[in-house]
């Protein structure tokens, strides 16, 4: 397997995560977001939506890191990132979109390009606009976790695969950690781990 991906990039962030985890073999293959490579051939060749990560595979080529995170969970199901109940299962997708879909998405990379360069936004207004959305989901993750040592339960699942790149985010645009001790302790047991070291983004062939 191939995976396109940017050190940066939080969703490909994720998807290195679980590979990891799976102990599944595969290539990483740098794709620089800064100069908009992702956005022109030959990458877009491979991935018409112009976005990472991508996960080249036998089948074909993979977009959107929710979707690779569900078929590598499918196909690879040793080293199970989602519980076997319906309920539970059902909790930690919840806990999952709540970050890849309503923190994430405003708060990527294109979105800061479209406040700095079309609407003349100044530094400190775009990071405030990161912040504030960041906070916005982060209070309310907080309240959905308990007293386990993972999100939902004693072992990584898909919930702290996203959660983890979201908070080094986080980190990254000085958000005020200290609000969420759940959040935090989670996220420093998280990257005690050989899997979440190995996949950070300052330990990537890439990273700048």
């Amino acid at each position: 397997m191939k995976l396109y991906t940017y050190f940066r990039s939080s969703a490909a962030y994720r998807v290195r995560i679980a590979l990891n985890l799976k102990n599944i073999s595969h290539e990483l293959v740098g794709v620089n977001l800064l100069k908009s490579e992702q956005q022109a051939a030959p990458y877009t060749e491979k991935n018409p939506q112009g976005l990472l990560p991508a996960l080249e595979t036998e089948h074909g080529v993979l977009a959107q890191s929710l979707a690779i995170l569900e078929w590598l969970e499918e196909t690879h199901p040793d080293t199970p990132l989602l519980p076997a109940d319906s309920w539970e299962k059902a909790q930690v997708r919840s806990f999952c979109y709540a970050i890849a879909s309503d923190i994430h998405p405003i708060d990527n990379l294109r979105v800061l390009k479209y406040l700095s360069g079309e609407l003349n936004v100044n530094d400190e207004q775009k990071n405030t606009w990161y912040r504030h959305w960041v906070i916005e989901g982060f209070n309310r993750l907080e309240s959905l976790l308990g007293d386990h040592d993972y999100c939902f339960g004693s072992e990584p699942s898909l919930a702290d695969i996203c959660l983890v790149p979201q908070v080094f985010n986080a980190l990254r645009f000085k958000v005020d950690m200290s609000q969420y001790p759940k959040i935090s302790a989670i996220y420093a047991r998280c990257n005690t781990l050989p899997a979440f070291i190995d996949a950070a983004p300052e330990n990537q062939p890439d990273a700048q």
